[in-house]
């Protein structure tokens, strides 16, 4: 469904780019849950618009368009792929809600983490290549690239965790035993937050954009989560596929990963540790902490389904996985994990 006027926002566009030539073509690009998302193509140029959802019922600090641009555009000075920014639309007049435009790139987005179609050696390479590009956003110099007060340094899951318990009583549809003692099980078992990097908050194959033919990330989207933050708490975010089941948001737990050639989730950690230079490691703390989060997401997303007001058509399917994704992170605090690598590389 179309929600936007496209004769409007092309007579927009054109006084705010003047060089833009030919006639306007719109298309809604599926699949996203949140910020609703568009390529917007003329003759001469091509470009993806990402805007807020129409209507109330938003969550506060939440679909913060202005942030996803700052920081990309930020990271433009630095070694990590992103998109080019053309434009940031503040004033909802144009569209009813805040807007932003960045290039469109040409490559390849995997939506399934078993990378279905490929060959062994090419999952195996786009799995490193993955881990490699979380290590190099870990180790930009954020200050340097005029990030500074982009959050606040130390103190990341303190902040997060109250953040997500206020996000889950507003937006809770229902009562969930696992959330119950995920919350007070996370304040008790708080590790070092001293640590401060840029933390994209939503790290997954999805949010990754390859090269059409090579196993090279050419750019990293959705930043709307993104914050200054700790390191670990993406690691074990991106890591949680291998905890979850295929049915469960298409995780890759029980998949013989041998022969799909996506290597171990141990040789997966050892290289981003490697590529990055850590000495410590994710913990049940940081796998509990990550499986939580997600699951109020899921709840705030069955919410938005239920209130007339999601961003994707399947909302309310996915928002019934808040309680799959609360259950596997008390399989953590429980001790059921029988297998997660805590080694580092000293």
């Amino acid at each position: 469904m179309m929600d936007i006027d496209a004769q409007r926002l092309d007579v927009g566009l054109k006084q705010h780019l003047p060089d833009l030539r030919g006639t306007m073509r719109l298309e809604r690009i599926g699949g996203g849950q949140s910020n609703p998302t568009y390529f917007v193509s003329y003759d001469n140029r091509q470009m993806v618009l990402r805007k807020q959802p129409a209507g109330a019922g938003l969550l506060p600090s939440a679909h913060a368009l202005d942030r996803e641009y700052r920081v990309m555009q930020a990271l433009a000075a630095s070694k990590l792929p992103v998109p080019t920014m053309v434009l940031y639309h503040a004033d909802p007049a144009l569209l009813g809600t805040p807007f932003y435009l960045m290039e469109r790139l040409q490559g390849r987005v995997f939506a399934d983490c078993d990378l279905p179609g490929l060959a062994p050696s090419e999952r195996r390479a786009i799995y490193l290549a993955m881990a490699e590009t979380m290590a190099c956003l870990h180790t930009v110099d954020w200050a340097s690239i005029g990030l500074a007060g982009y959050g606040r340094q130390g103190g990341y899951f303190s902040r997060q965790i109250a953040r997500w318990r206020k996000q889950w009583d507003m937006s809770k549809t229902t009562e969930n035993a696992d959330i119950d003692r995920l919350i007070p099980w996370l304040v008790a078992h708080l590790p070092d937050e001293s640590e401060t990097t840029i933390s994209h908050g939503d790290f997954r194959l999805g949010n990754l954009m390859f090269h059409p033919t090579e196993p090279r990330v050419i750019a990293v989207l959705d930043w709307e989560l993104s914050t200054l933050g700790h390191p670990l708490a993406d690691v074990a975010f991106n890591c949680m596929a291998f905890h979850t089941l295929p049915s469960e948001y298409g995780g890759i737990r029980g998949l013989d990963l041998q022969t799909l050639g996506i290597p171990q989730e141990t040789e997966y950690l050892q290289h981003y540790y490697r590529a990055c230079g850590r000495s410590d490691g994710v913990t049940a703390f940081h796998f509990a902490f990550a499986l939580f989060r997600m699951a109020v997401i899921f709840q705030g997303i069955a919410a938005r389904a239920a209130s007339g007001n999601a961003a994707a058509e399947n909302a309310a399917e996915v928002g019934t996985l808040a309680q799959a994704f609360a259950h596997r992170a008390v399989e953590f605090i429980d001790g059921r994990v029988d297998q997660f690598p805590t080694e580092t590389l000293a």
